[in-house]
């Protein structure tokens, strides 16, 4: 079994969820979402680095899988997001964490079976997959998902597929 840390992230809410899997059967181990306080961004990435360090160091994954940045219609939120990204990325690499992409196409697809899944159906899927009493929160099961997607042939589909997978 491979313990991984998916990421969901976001310049306000960081979602994350840790999973063990064999590929076959994934186990949910914990998930949450970090609040992130204050205005200026620069204390809030400070915020996403140091709260990824501490599920890190409770939960050891052995991976992390994260969400890619995909073109938004704001540039301003795109460079934030991205920003946010890079806060959680250095946090895994510190721990020496292998690190692994996924778009949100390839995660929607390999946990609902459509690359347009909206994020309700994201959340009854996650939901249904690991057997949680209740359903997560959005940017939580986000990072369910991404770590689902890790752990059921993501890298390999994505390889197949020509593209979706790819370590950071």
């Amino acid at each position: 079994m491979q313990r991984i840390l998916g990421i969901d992230p976001g310049s306000r809410i960081t979602g994350y969820g840790v999973i063990e899997s064999n590929g076959l059967r994934s186990i949910h181990i914990s998930h949450g979402t970090l609040r992130l306080e204050g205005q200026e961004l620069p204390p809030r990435l400070g915020q996403i680095f140091a709260g990824i360090c501490r599920v890190i160091d409770e939960f050891q994954p052995e991976v992390m899988a994260i969400e890619q940045v995909f073109v938004a219609k704001n540039p301003a939120s795109a460079l934030k997001l991205g920003q946010a990204r890079g806060a959680a990325i250095c946090a895994a690499v510190s721990h020496q964490l292998g690190v692994m992409e996924y778009t949100p196409t390839r995660i929607k697809q390999s946990v609902v079976g459509s690359g347009h899944a909206d994020k309700v159906q994201v959340q009854h899927m996650v939901q249904l997959i690991l057997r949680l009493d209740q359903r997560p929160v959005a940017d939580a099961a986000d990072a369910l998902a991404v770590a689902l997607s890790h752990a059921h042939g993501g890298t390999a589909l994505a390889r197949l597929q020509g593209g979706g997978g790819r370590r950071a």
